[in-house]
Parts: C-alpha cells; sequence; structure tokens
C-alpha cells in the first residue's frame, strides 16, 4: 500500500522501462541517445526519483512512442499541465482540496473504465447536488459555506467524466443499504434514486444492486475503486478510500484479487435491469 503520487511514479516508471525495452534499447543506449547518465534512466525506471514531464517527453521520442492517448496518460502521471484543461481543472482548487483527493481525481480523469463496490453512499460521480452537499456536510466536520459550496462543486465537476469524448466506462455495485439510508431527507432522497435510474440508462454505465438477501458477501470489508486506463492494463490501480486518506494497492496479485472479488460481486447482485425494478420500487416505497 502506497499514496497516490509514489504509486503513479512508480508506474510511470515501469511503463517508460516496458517502452525501452520494447524499443530495443538498453537503459545505457537510452542514456546515450537523450544525453544522460545511465543511472537517471535506471532511477526513473525503479521509480527511485521523479521525472519531468520534459523529459518524459524526450524518453517517448526516443522510443518512437507516437501513441497520443498513451502520451497523454504518461505526461498526467508525471505532473503534465499541458494534457488538454479536462484533465486539470481541479487545479482550479487547489487551495480547498487535500493532495489525496487531487490524485484521486487526476487518475479519475485519465481512466478508460472504472469499477466499484459501495457499501454506504451513492457513488460521487452519481450523485444529485443535493445529496452530495448532504454527504459532504456529514463527512467533513466544520465547514463553512463557502468551502462546503466549493466541494460539492468539485464534486459535480467531476462527474464531467460521464459526459466525455469517449466517456468513462463506469461498472457500480451498490450494497442495498446505500438505497436505503435516507441522506438529506426524503426529497432529497428521493431524487437521488431517481437519478440513479437515469444513469443506470447510460450506454456505459452499469449499476447493479446487491440487495440485502443476498447474505454475507466479500465485499463485506469496504468500499474500493478499481481504475484501467487506455493503452495500457500496466497502470491499473485500485483505490481505497478511508476517512483521512486514500491508499493505493498496484501489484498484480492485489488487482487480480480485486478484479476477482468485483466479478463475484456482480454476479450475486441483481442483473442490471432487475436492479432498475428494484430502485423503482424502493422509491414507491417498497
Amino acid at each position: 500500500m502506497q499514496n497516490g503520487p509514489a504509486v503513479r511514479r512508480r508506474k510511470l516508471g515501469a511503463e517508460l522501462r516496458t517502452l525501452r525495452t520494447g524499443a530495443g534499447l538498453t537503459s545505457g543506449e537510452a542514456a546515450r541517445l537523450v544525453g544522460w547518465h545511465q543511472s537517471k534512466v535506471s532511477r526513473i525506471e525503479t521509480g527511485a526519483s521523479g521525472v519531468k514531464p520534459a523529459d518524459v517527453r524526450l524518453l517517448l521520442d526516443a522510443y518512437e512512442v507516437h501513441d497520443r492517448q498513451l502520451r497523454q496518460l504518461l505526461l498526467m502521471l508525471a505532473g503534465s499541465g499541458d494534457t488538454g484543461d479536462r484533465h486539470r481543472w481541479w487545479h482550479a482548487y487547489r487551495g480547498v482540496l487535500p493532495p489525496t483527493y487531487r490524485d484521486f481525481i487526476s487518475l479519475e480523469s485519465q481512466a478508460s473504465t472504472m469499477r466499484t463496490l459501495e457499501t454506504t453512499v451513492v457513488p460521487g460521480l452519481l450523485q444529485t447536488p443535493e445529496y452530495a452537499r448532504a454527504v459532504t456536510r456529514a463527512a467533513v466536520k466544520d465547514l463553512d459555506d463557502s468551502d462546503l459550496d466549493t466541494l460539492v462543486e468539485v464534486r459535480l465537476a467531476r462527474q464531467d467524466v460521464l459526459r466525455a469524448d469517449p466517456p468513462l466506462v463506469l461498472s457500480a455495485v451498490l450494497d442495498e443499504a446505500v438505497l436505503r439510508r435516507e441522506v438529506g431527507g426524503p426529497e432529497v432522497m428521493a431524487r437521488q434514486l431517481e437519478r440513479l435510474m437515469e444513469a443506470a440508462r447510460l450506454p456505459h454505465v452499469r449499476l447493479q444492486v446487491l440487495p440485502f438477501s443476498a447474505g454475507a458477501h466479500v465485499g463485506l470489508t469496504g468500499p474500493f475503486v478499481i481504475f484501467s486506463f487506455p493503452s495500457t492494463s500496466d497502470l491499473d490501480v485500485v483505490v481505497l478510500d478511508q476517512l483521512t486518506s486514500s491508499l493505493y494497492l498496484e501489484r498484480k496479485e492485489d488487482l487480480m484479487a480485486y478484479s476477482e472479488a468485483f466479478d463475484t460481486l456482480r454476479m450475486h447482485a441483481l442483473s442490471p435491469e432487475d436492479t432498475l425494478d428494484y430502485i423503482a420500487g424502493i422509491g414507491d416505497g417498497a
């Protein structure tokens, strides 16, 4: 388990190493091509030191990597600010957002797919403004109205990934408790259930409810998110959200364990079609 920046540095280094070997170059040959000492290439590839976006560009050019999407993703991991406004909008909120949240948003903005289990609240990407306000007010104490407004604004801005071209592909399993917990009062919750049904009808959103009748399940240990990225699976990461921080799992065995757990949860959950009926029933007071 590591923090987000450390994970991104290691994953960036590993991908650059893969690209170097794919180009048929040793680390020494790569260093000579860009005018560095071989030890600098080694430190970057092992994640022992950070790397500037300009240096990543040099390496990608040396390795003749022309895939625009892959280049943008690797530059984002290096902290580049020129990957497009869509991928950097949260920097305007730097003074309010904690670093762990900013790092989560940066991964979310570049991911191609997101698989998530939620056991307590509606996923942020599917929350209504009123629901987001009630959740944020409860989770973050002593917020003044201005900061609360800002955090809700950020939550809603994150949802643009579902309207992008191409959009983020979202697969979410919700424990029934998420639907039964009355957040913000009856009217807020009623609108939130409607919002879930609207989102579930989108072609790139797969929503499934895990009913109480499913009994004990592998997700009882808590919620998690699995991000997958375009062009390469080596950058996939699991995020475990904690009260004051986020933990990132990057080992292949961890990714496999959480992917298998998610598949199991989906198998025990209601189908997307039955989920729509189930949410509608709860909205009608069932």
